[in-house]
């Protein structure tokens, strides 16, 4: 792959990236909008009606065009630019219903968090999805192949609060292994990322196998034993190169996917990441907190799906 081309690659994503973000802001405003309920309203009371007008009037409440573009004039970071504003850059305004909280405070307690959830699950999606698909393709129609595919079967198809729940009450509850909730050392870490992980495991798993199957049958693999190589250098260095290129394609939106799906493991285990406050955010209306964090979240897939892009082409020479 040219260098060139992976520039022009990158490039080309970075100007597609404003529009992304844009059509993706006006969607969101579009269905957060619609939410039914009052962000001003706090636990059932509601603040007296001028009260209410006033707030109104100072968040553009009561005006959907003068909000969309407010917002999306101190989002984007326009009106640091142009009128030299105090504050963030990528201003997103305060929480309706957190009080002295901006989003951006919130982004940034809560983010790392959901982040290291999300890589963590990966990262043990990568090993158990490659090691389980690896081994089903080298013991084809055996104990070993029929066990992985029951097991990839059943993590694809539950969902992650039953895994969740099932982990959490065999080894919080009744093992006592790790604690029930909460976050800060490695054993609060190991369950969620776990539940998290298993979905994205199966299917990185079935890509594996059928990648490796695939491989282990074509001609230069068995150039390759002719030659003498031994079986570790056949698997590792000449099939699993080529099998890989599928999961790789799958990563990018997989690592997304578990950033953006972790607030249902996060809401299980009691983790304060992101996803606590995105249900908060839809259930009370916090249109700011909601727009923010989506659009947050578009922003790491775009960059996700080039890093993975990116990767495809340097593994791949054949893609121009």
């Amino acid at each position: 792959m040219k260098k060139g081309t992976i520039q022009h690659l990158v490039v080309w994503r970075i100007v597609q990236l404003p529009f992304i973000l844009i059509a993706v802001y006006t969607l969101t405003f579009l269905l957060a909008w619609q939410i039914p309920g009052n962000p001003l309203e706090s636990e059932g009371r509601m603040p007296p009606p001028e009260v209410v007008e006033a707030m109104q009037a100072q968040y553009n409440l009561d005006h959907p065009l003068r909000f969309y573009g407010e917002y999306l004039w101190n989002a984007s970071g326009v009106a640091w630019l142009i009128n030299g504003a105090e504050g963030p850059v990528f201003n997103l305004g305060p929480s309706l219903r957190h009080e002295n909280w901006t989003v951006n405070e919130i982004l940034l307690a809560g983010l790392p968090v959901s982040m290291t959830l999300g890589c963590f699950a990966i990262l043990i999606a990568l090993v158990l999805g490659l090691t389980a698909g690896t081994l089903s393709a080298l013991k084809p129609k055996t104990w070993i192949d029929s066990i992985a595919f029951i097991v990839s079967i059943v993590g694809i198809s539950l969902p992650t609060f039953v895994i969740g729940v099932l982990l959490l009450m065999t080894f919080s509850v009744w093992l006592h292994f790790f604690p029930i909730s909460g976050w800060g050392t490695w054993k609060h870490m190991v369950l969620p990322s776990i539940t998290l992980s298993l979905p994205f495991a199966a299917y990185i798993a079935q890509l594996t196998r059928s990648g490796m199957l695939e491989q282990l049958s074509s001609n230069h693999i068995r150039t390759a034993r002719a030659k003498g190589l031994s079986e570790y250098s056949v698997v590792l260095k000449h099939a699993m190169k080529n099998a890989i290129l599928p999961v790789l394609s799958y990563i990018g939106p997989a690592t997304a996917a578990a950033l953006t799906g972790s607030f249902v493991v996060e809401k299980i285990f009691a983790v304060p990441g992101i996803g606590i406050h995105f249900v908060e955010a839809v259930l009370g209306k916090d249109i700011t907190v909601l727009m923010g964090i989506v659009l947050v979240y578009s922003m790491l897939l775009v960059v996700f799906n080039l890093v993975v892009d990116v990767m495809y082409r340097l593994i791949d020479p054949r893609m121009s």
